[in-house]
């Protein structure tokens, strides 16, 4: 089973974005058979109707999409926390992802960003992040590791882990998850040597495939993973382009 860790959907219907409908071909045309979704930037104006539609989404498709929310502290720290209570409670979204490249704030702000983490991390659920070379700033992976040390029994994501683009700030990504083991890195966005890197220092258990669909072509990345990893076993494969993930966020035929 192959399951896509990073897929951005949206309601708009403008150039460039993706409907749900979409994402499902393009996960046909790869052999992706679950993909994590959640909305998909730029969406600094608000949250609530994309988190709505992945919610309708994942009715619509519920063996095919896995829900995942959006809170944005930049609208608002109260509302970024009822936003968080939205997704797991009343949409049961499997977590809650928070952006400081693209909403612009540091993630680990005292007091902008970590009362929303804390309200994350206070449902027992997943938390994700935007980890990138992009907004190195805002989002390092030495941030993250400020939030993982914080929050030792919450899980983690590191999406892009530290890369994005022809920059480059995986080896602090891999360093970081090193120490703290409710880390976990998503290869999206990232070069190849960097995910080869990460499986040998890390171990096949801690990376998760992720094509950052659809800013990468799905098919594509599925083939590049595929092929990156050759050389493992096949038990080592599975994990990454699908068990990983499905274990993480505590779903049927999940390994962590």
């Amino acid at each position: 089973m192959i399951v896509d860790a990073d897929v951005h959907i949206s309601p708009v219907k403008e150039k460039g974005y993706i409907s749900a409908e979409e994402a499902i071909r393009r996960m046909d045309r790869a052999g992706v058979e679950r993909a994590l979704c959640w909305l998909q930037p730029p969406y600094i104006r608000e949250t609530d109707e994309a988190n709505e539609y992945v919610f309708q989404a994942t009715r619509r498709w519920p063996k095919r999409i896995i829900g995942f929310g959006w809170a944005n502290p930049r609208l608002g720290v109260e509302h970024a926390r009822d936003t968080v209570k939205k997704c797991i409670e009343e949409y049961g979204f499997a977590g809650v992802k928070l952006n400081g490249a693209q909403d612009d704030y540091v993630i680990d702000d005292p007091e902008l960003a970590m009362p929303v983490v804390e309200a994350v991390a206070f449902t027992g659920k997943v938390l994700a992040f935007h980890t990138g070379a992009d907004s190195p700033e805002n989002t390092h992976p030495f941030r993250v590791a400020k939030i993982a040390a914080a929050f030792p029994e919450t899980k983690i994501l590191m999406v892009h882990m530290g890369g994005v683009g022809w920059r480059n700030l995986t080896r602090s990504a891999v360093e970081v998850a090193l120490e703290h083991p409710n880390l976990f890195l998503i290869g999206s966005a990232v070069r190849s040597y960097p995910i080869l890197n990460a499986i040998e220092a890390l171990g096949p258990k801690r990376l998760c495939f992720g094509s950052d669909t659809p800013f990468e072509p799905m098919y594509v990345e599925v083939g590049r993973y595929k092929t990156l990893l050759g050389h493992l076993p096949k038990s080592a494969q599975e994990q990454i382009l699908g068990r990983n993930i499905l274990g993480i966020l505590g779903l049927k035929g999940g390994q962590e």
